[in-house]
């Protein structure tokens, strides 16, 4: 079965040239017009499922913004298209829930890794290659955060396919599986649990391109277990602008 029609890509509804070199990828459809507020001269060039598109520019780069909906699959299908239509460097922009006690809501988390606690990454790579981010765009948004200011942590995060199972595990029939492996990535200093980075980071491996994730932190329960102080922040502004800068200081 073919799933392009005159080059337009089946899922996310885009060709070659919709789209620039640099895309920023956040889950929510609702995240990427104000991610494209950014760009000089945004315009809206696809709007399919859950997959929205802008297009504009950051200091004369040609930039875009898709949008990948909620875990791995759908992932993975927008990073497939936007390489077929001409995208290289991609920075996934999302939120996470910290795991290590030092990582607060409000943080940035830098993902240098992910566990591949989910399943699309496994129908690309067997399960002992590592879900690694690209070193450059890993780097550029290290400096990023820096220059803005922000608190962040850069090291491996966790990736699932179940929300719940993650916020109440207890519940689930394999309920002791899925606690001992949590207290497992703790005890390994991982930093946080989100759902998209190990497909992108294994997808990306076999399309030879590069890949870098930046997460809001929005809170802690492994701080709220402890009585500690645990802010909950939900305004994702930090991780886009922190994606932003990255792009300025790859592109030069």
């Amino acid at each position: 079965m073919k799933y392009s029609q005159d080059g337009v890509q089946y899922h996310i509804g885009l060709k070659q040239g919709d789209v620039g070199k640099y895309v920023i990828l956040p889950g929510d459809p609702k995240r990427c017009a104000k991610i494209a507020q950014y760009f000089d001269e945004p315009k809206l060039v696809a709007d399919n499922r859950e997959y929205v598109t802008y297009t504009g520019y950051l200091d004369g780069e040609k930039v875009s913004v898709t949008s990948t909906g909620i875990g791995g699959p759908s992932a993975a299908i927008a990073l497939e298209e936007l390489v077929n239509v001409g995208a290289e460097t991609f920075i996934r922009v999302g939120t996470c829930g910290g795991m290590q006690i030092d990582v607060k809501g409000g943080d940035i988390v830098i993902a240098t890794g992910a566990i591949r606690a989910e399943g699309t990454s496994k129908e690309y790579a067997p399960i002992e290659f590592p879900a690694v981010a690209n070193l450059d765009v890993t780097n550029a948004l290290v400096q990023a955060s820096k220059n803005l200011g922000y608190t962040s942590h850069t090291g491996v995060v966790q990736c699932k396919d179940s929300f719940y199972g993650q916020h109440s595990p207890e519940t689930k029939p394999v309920s002791d599986e899925l606690l001992n492996k949590w207290e497992a990535w703790k005890r390994l200093g991982c930093l946080a649990s989100e759902m998209e980075s190990a497909a992108l980071f294994v997808v990306a491996s076999y399309l030879n391109v590069k890949v870098g994730s930046v997460f809001l932190t929005v809170a802690n329960q492994e701080r709220e277990k402890q009585n500690l102080e645990n802010p909950v922040v939900h305004d994702t502004e930090k991780a886009i602008k922190t994606a932003i800068e990255a792009i300025k200081i790859l592109k030069g």
